[in-house]
């Protein structure tokens, strides 16, 4: 009989790396997330793509960066042009399905409770549809953490539940078939609303002493002191101190792998050589560097996320350390189920990684930051970070405001900014222009000479041409090969030096 194509993502919202017992703190209660982690691939150098919630599941789902598909902030939707993989794949047979927040339909934060062409409307379930199911007062309770300890609120009125459910129904009815299905949790982002025993069982937690909690943010960007408030006053030992909110965050934590727990439950007794894969979309800094939330920064703590790979029950063991990003995720999809890995996709499949832990995909990955919410005036505002990693070193370009390079090895905590240290010259340029041609490569809109010319770049001058090309996008699978401005004929090459004026003149 032959092998069906099945493939399962799992998703959480504001998870941590260090929230999963399986990244090394014990005190985790994550045990379901942690033996899928044992019987697969944990992936140790993973990144988001951009670490907001809706920027970063755009990667996952369309396989192009924020700045390319259009959702660079929060309440913006795709563009018309832009194709997910649901949509994709459905077009090549497969079965798609979509269980929990999407945050990608240009709506507020719950959705607008449309099921999105490519995904199957029997089980769309994003938070308006489980809003619509609630009664006004029981709405106003679901957005309260205080609810967490109301004992009449109990599981089943969690929407972690409801997804959890509704998941294991489509593993139950479609089985047999080949499918792409993903189960997408809010939890553990506030409220944190989670029943007994979660709601109590991180009680008294603290973080343990770190350098990441003494950083007094000299050296760097001004908009992180903005961001971290009275806190940039604040004892060290009072910004890693148990707290209700705390204990309530990593409380959903656990009830969100719990809820997992049951759907993977399912997935093993109906889909045994389904490819599982579970990620988040970003963490948060929980007090690090004096900061809360989620914002432009390049962070271990917001954009180091976890990855764990189960390819079956044969499939590879063991901890990846090669540069790992979401931007991979959609070509690896469609690699799965032998379909050609469209032209416009900014990533790579790690299909072969999958199977062999020892290859590596990229040398570097990339990470950025545009605006929070178009919602909010508040976060900062306007934010414009572009930012590299090749494993050890991270380099953030903050446009508008000072710039970062750390040395992971040597500073694991993040704290000292090496950006104007002579000895780090050459390997800084060098991550640099990495990332000024990948902004090239990607099509960034938001690119020019400002990425380049930085106070501690001497070697680079102001160019009017930039880098001089044209680059027109190539998203020939649903619409007509463009046509070159010059000629008005189909282009020959997506990308061609142009020149923007007459030099000699």
């Amino acid at each position: 009989m032959e092998k069906k194509r099945q493939f399962v993502l799992i998703m959480t919202d504001t998870t941590r790396k260090d929230m999963l017992g399986c990244y090394g703190d014990d005190r985790m209660k994550t045990p379901n997330l942690d033996r899928l982690a044992f019987q697969g691939l944990r992936y140790e150098n993973a990144y988001t793509c951009q670490p907001v919630c809706g920027p970063a599941r755009s990667a996952i789902f369309s396989g192009t960066f924020p700045h390319s598909n259009g959702v660079f902030t929060n309440c913006v939707p795709f563009g018309d042009n832009v194709k997910t993989i649901g949509q994709r794949l459905r077009d090549h047979g497969i079965r798609t399905a979509y269980v929990g927040k999407w945050h990608l339909d240009g709506g507020d934060y719950f959705g607008l409770g449309r099921c999105p062409d490519g995904w199957d409307d029997e089980y769309w379930y994003d938070m308006h549809r489980y809003l619509e199911e609630l009664s006004d007062e029981d709405r106003m309770r679901s957005r309260k953490s205080a609810t967490a300890y109301d004992p009449s609120w109990t599981e089943d009125m969690c929407y972690a539940h409801r997804c959890a459910d509704r998941a294991r129904s489509f593993i139950e009815h479609h089985h047999c078939e080949d499918f792409f299905f993903t189960l997408s949790l809010d939890e553990p982002h506030g409220p944190c609303v989670c029943p007994a025993p979660f709601n109590h069982m991180y009680d008294g937690f603290s973080f343990s002493d770190d350098p990441v909690f003494h950083d007094d943010l000299e050296n760097k960007p001004a908009m992180q002191r903005l961001w971290a408030g009275e806190a940039i006053n604040e004892d060290p030992a009072k910004l890693h101190k148990s707290s209700d909110m705390l204990s309530l965050f990593l409380g959903a934590n656990s009830f969100a792998d719990y809820e997992i727990g049951r759907f993977i439950e399912k997935v093993d007794e109906l889909c045994p050589d389904a490819l599982v894969m579970f990620t988040s979309d970003h963490g948060d800094m929980l007090g690090a560097h004096r900061l809360q939330g989620k914002n432009a920064a390049f962070y271990k703590e917001i954009t180091n996320i976890p990855l764990i790979i189960r390819n079956g029950k044969s499939g590879s063991r063991g901890v990846v350390e090669h540069p790992s990003s979401h931007i991979d995720i959609a070509p690896t999809v469609l690699d799965y189920f032998g379909i050609p890995v469209p032209k416009l996709f900014e990533g790579k499949s790690m299909l072969e990684q999958i199977k062999d832990p020892q290859k590596a995909v990229n040398r570097h990955v990339f990470t950025e930051f545009t605006r929070y919410e178009v919602d909010h005036d508040g976060f900062g505002g306007l934010q414009m970070m572009r930012a590299v990693t090749d494993g050890r070193y991270k380099l953030s370009i903050n446009l508008m405001d000072s710039d970062e390079l750390y040395d992971i090895k040597t500073d694991p905590s993040e704290t000292v900014n090496l950006i104007e240290d002579i000895r780090y010259e050459d390997i800084r340029n060098s991550l640099h222009d990495v990332l000024l041609k990948h902004m090239d490569e990607t099509r960034d809109p938001f690119r020019g000479y400002q990425w380049a010319v930085r106070p501690w770049r001497k070697d680079l001058v102001p160019k009017w041409n930039n880098s001089g090309c044209t680059r027109q996008r190539e998203n020939e699978e649903y619409e007509p090969r463009q046509w070159d401005y010059d000629t008005g004929l189909p282009m020959k090459e997506a990308v061609r030096g142009k020149k923007l004026y007459d030099e000699k003149k």
